[in-house]
């Protein structure tokens, strides 16, 4: 048997935590550097979509991940009213594509760094730089320089590995709109959940196994702006007329709960690979949330890596691979992203009633044949 291979993932994320269990699962030796000082994700809640939970499976966690998360019992798009422009039909959608489950950032992040205990978990590191070094890769930190066979950059949508070694590729791009999101502890459950679609404004619902709901609100303003009086009175101003429960969950929420973040995405890049160093989940290829793709294609990315890095003869090869199967998957989805970020943002009275028209025509079995491309995915055996 030959020398045990190396890999120093960059980002502990659900990106890198997955980079971290395919490969070590795969006999690989795998340091994960991370920046904060220590591996967590709080306040959100979290869709994985059927393509998820196969990557989740092949990582070897989709049990445990189906036991701590609540599939979705209704869901579809409503107007401000609470009127349905488009019901999902959720049993026809596990039937065919399978489950699509809801669960807290925190409780798969937490699955996924038992799952990469075999890996070397360092945090509170800052990678500053990344340059080969012969049959190797470097990588240097605030601690020194550590060297491995692979990098894998899973470091985020501002990622220092693609910094370094993708100099020319274009900066995020503001999508247009912000974001915030909260959990809310209603008292008694709700099975219900989906979106609903104002006039440049949105509010989703989301129920976690445990009772709380995962709530979420979109609306176009610049970049950078901030409520004076706090994100909370920001939020009922904008919803509280809206269709309930929205009303009654927001007075029951805390301001300390509210997060807000403005959405930004990547332009496409020509590659995702240079050299021996990969790029994986949003430092290759953030998206708009529209889609809820953005962990699973993060996923993805990490199963199908691993599986090519066994199946071909050198790294170099397995990334040229792994190039042309994620690259053109995971920027479709990109695309399909930002194309329903566009309607659901629409604001304008004519547009916005053209808009809810056509969905309410529009047949669910239209609807659940259109996420073919996006879910019928399957591990790389």
């Amino acid at each position: 048997m030959g020398e045990q291979r190396t890999a120093i993932v960059v980002g502990g994320g659900i990106g890198g935590l997955a980079a971290a269990v395919a490969l070590s699962g795969r006999g690989w030796r795998v340091e994960i550097l991370e920046r904060a000082p220590e591996f967590r994700e709080v306040g959100a809640g979290l869709s994985v979509w059927s393509n998820g939970v196969r990557a989740l499976a092949a990582l070897g966690v989709g049990e445990q991940v189906r036991t701590r998360a609540m599939s979705e019992t209704q869901a579809g798009i409503r107007d401000s009213s609470g009127k349905w422009l488009s019901r999902t039909d959720t049993e026809e959608m596990t039937r065919r594509y399978g489950p699509l489950v809801m669960i807290h950032r925190a409780d798969l992040l937490a699955l996924l760094h038992e799952a990469a205990s075999g890996a070397a978990l360092r945090t509170g590191v800052t990678v500053r730089g990344v340059r080969a070094a012969g049959r190797h890769v470097e990588v240097a930190h605030d601690s020194g320089v550590a060297r491995a066979d692979l990098v894998v950059g899973a470091d985020g949508i501002r990622s220092a590995v693609r910094r370094s070694l993708w100099p020319q590729a274009p900066e995020p791009r503001y999508a247009g709109y912000t974001a915030w999101r909260l959990l809310v502890d209603p008292g008694a459950r709700l099975r219900a959940g989906g979106e609903s679609w104002g006039r440049g404004e949105r509010m989703g619902l989301a129920p976690l196994p445990d009772g709380r709901i995962y709530m979420f609100g979109v609306a176009g303003t610049p970049a950078g702006e901030r409520s004076p009086d706090g994100e909370l009175a920001e939020l009922r101003r904008r919803f509280a007329g809206w269709h309930d429960p929205i009303p009654a969950l927001l007075d029951q929420a805390d301001e300390d709960a509210v997060m807000r973040n403005d959405l930004y995405e990547l332009p496409p890049l020509k590659t995702f690979v240079s050299g021996r160093t990969a790029l994986l989940g949003d430092a290759a290829h953030a998206m708009t949330p529209d889609l809820g793709q953005g962990a699973c294609q993060a996923l993805e990315d990490a199963v199908t890596l691993a599986a090519l890095l066994d199946r071909h003869p050198t790294v170099e090869a397995a990334l040229d691979a792994y190039d042309r199967e994620r690259r053109p998957r995971s920027q479709m989805i990109a695309r399909r992203s930002r194309r329903v970020g566009a309607v659901a943002q629409w604001s304008r009275r004519p547009a916005v009633a053209l808009r809810n028209r056509v969905m309410g025509l529009t047949p669910p079995s239209a609807m659940l044949r259109s996420l073919a491309p996006v879910l019928d995915w399957r591990p790389t055996s």
